[in-house]
């Protein structure tokens, strides 16, 4: 019995992509969602999953070739029917790297070796049934712990927590343990059930989407046997990277391929570009990145800056600091942070309003409005639906950069700053421009509970086109909020405070709010940003005109 691997759906428009990886060989054990390949479309880069636990038997689309979607990448053989004489015969001609298995202990050619064929139908094993004595004698059959697919433009994580050592037993689906990314938290559950037998990458090592973090043995090892089959596995990992260092050597060898042949075609130097792919791997879209770019080679060359060197510290209070490593989300916000800063025009305009009319409408509805729709009526709403308004007749301020071109969007993610014990995350409010107030309130309780528990997904966070931070819940009465890349405008929202403000001749006490808009001034005009404000100002102190769409 075998099980086809084919390609799946690649998005929108995407009819092919080029095979770049194969990270198993015909012959190895893989277990279900274990990744097998990576596909490379025009777009984005894609993993393909085992779908169905085995041995693979063929591999019929090599690396380098164009696939369409739904094409037969391989196919993987049942356990019970691994090592027939089809899988044998098929084999050798879907591996040719791996001649130098055929070659004994004794340093003969198993295919004329006496008994090379006893476990074969005398074609010869070729070398490929060797991985079968490790799940073979009823001792459990080894499974890999993969990095799970981190999301988009993640490609490493550092692990956190191991909650299991080696030698436990655990159940299929219980959490082996947690990594951290620049984003969110990610639990890797037990693939199956059985042993820990080995951990790869212990607590505080950077790991790459798809990596190995550990062993496991299916079945029913006993933890001492599990304990004593990880013994001779670190001098096997160890001699790994000197295998990929030799292979390595020649960089050109592991960029896409469509990566190598677009640089060809436009006798561009691999050193002018910076690869973004696992390992500095150089994609198709870096290659892009770099021929749009006026002065690649100038930008390659640039030296880094080094962080500024770190005050001395007198002797008596060296003994009185205490040094922790940023987390890798605070070092991502850091980052992305200072390259707003270096990369965008940022300008940042300010305004006034008087929340009467909304505190009046919220305080008049607010009982009704929780009793029908069970959640309670807040500020966000108003100021969500005022900004999508807003949007809609400056839509320079949802619009961003790529490379030439400013790409506007016919739509409204609305991003929403909610600071967490772990540092600032940007949920999206996706559509909010469709959404009623109600809708709105429901999404935004759902994804701060989410994030407050280091819950929200890879998904949650993808895709905002505009942000909305609301310094004001910290007491916040002025600042001047920071971008959020690729993004063209972020408003702040601050403390409602009573103030003396002249209305109509006379001095009146009303509650106000200090508006900030940051803003690409690469994209939005001072008279765009300023509109923007007066927009959002005139919304919330007529509640009214976001029913009748003014």
């Amino acid at each position: 019995m075998s099980t086809e691997i084919r390609v799946p759906t690649l998005g929108e428009s995407v009819t092919e992509a080029t095979v770049a990886t194969w990270f198993k060989k015909p012959g190895d054990a893989v277990a279900v969602d274990e990744m097998l390949c990576e596909l490379e479309t025009d777009k984005v880069t894609v993993e393909v999953p085992s779908p169905a636990a085995g041995k693979l038997d063929e591999i019929v689309a090599k690396e380098g070739e164009t696939v369409g979607v739904d094409a037969l990448l391989g196919v993987i053989a049942d356990a019970g029917h691994a090592g027939s004489s089809t899988e044998v015969k098929e084999r050798p001609s879907a591996s040719k790297p791996d001649a130098a298995e055929r070659v004994n202990a004794n340093g003969e050619d198993a295919t004329s070796a006496p008994g090379a064929s006893s476990s074969s139908d005398g074609d010869g094993d070729k070398g490929k049934a060797k991985p079968a004595p490790k799940s073979g004698g009823g001792s459990g059959q080894s499974v890999d712990v993969m990095v799970p697919t981190l999301g988009e433009s993640v490609t490493e994580a550092t692990v956190s927590t191991w909650f299991k050592k080696v030698g436990d037993s655990v159940a299929q689906d219980e959490m082996l343990c947690e990594l951290e990314t620049d984003k969110v938290s990610v639990e890797v559950p037990a693939p199956t059930s059985g042993v820990l037998k080995e951990i790869l990458k212990n607590e505080g090592e950077t790991v790459e989407a798809g990596g190995k973090l550990a062993v496991m043995t299916s079945g029913g090892e006993s933890q001492a046997q599990a304990a004593d089959e990880a013994t001779p596995k670190p001098s096997q990992t160890d001699a790994e990277p000197v295998k990929s260092d030799t292979q390595g050597s020649d960089k050109d060898n592991e960029d896409a391929p469509s990566a190598r042949k677009l640089m060809a075609e436009n006798n561009l130097s691999r050193d002018a570009v910076t690869g973004t792919g696992k390992d500095g791997r150089i994609m198709k879209e870096d290659v892009q990145k770099a021929l749009s770019d006026p002065k690649p080679q100038a930008k390659a060359e640039a030296p880094a800056q080094p962080p500024a060197p770190r005050a001395p510290v007198a002797a008596e209070d060296a003994g009185r600091e205490e040094r922790v490593k940023m987390t890798r989300l605070r070092q991502t916000i850091a980052r992305r942070l200072k390259d707003a800063q270096n990369t965008a025009a940022m300008l940042t305009t300010y305004n006034e309003v008087d929340m009467s009319a909304t505190m009046d409408l919220r305080k008049e509805y607010k009982e009704l409005f929780e009793k029908k729709h069970g959640v309670k009526l807040g500020f966000m709403s108003f100021f969500t639906k005022a900004c999508t308004h807003a949007l809609k007749e400056v839509p320079e301020v949802n619009a961003e950069i790529d490379g030439t071109d400013v790409v506007y969007k016919n739509f409204v993610h609305m991003g929403i700053a909610v600071g967490t014990p772990t540092g600032l995350v940007v949920p999206v409010v996706r559509d909010a421009d469709r959404m009623s107030f109600a809708e709105i309130e429901k999404k935004i309780n759902e994804l701060g509970a989410r994030a407050r528990d280091g819950k929200l997904s890879m998904a949650d966070m993808q895709g905002g086109t505009f942000t909305i931070s609301n310094g004001g819940v910290y007491g916040s009465l002025m600042s001047s909020p920071i971008l959020n890349p690729p993004q063209s405008g972020i408003l702040g929202m601050h403390k409602i405070q009573e103030r003396p403000v002249a209305i109509g001749g006379q001095v009146v006490i009303r509650p106000m709010m200090y508006l900030a808009l940051s803003y690409d001034h690469r994209v939005v005009d001072g008279k765009g940003a300023v509109t923007f404000l007066v927009r959002v100002k005139e919304a919330l102190e007529d509640p009214r005109r976001l029913l009748m769409d003014l």
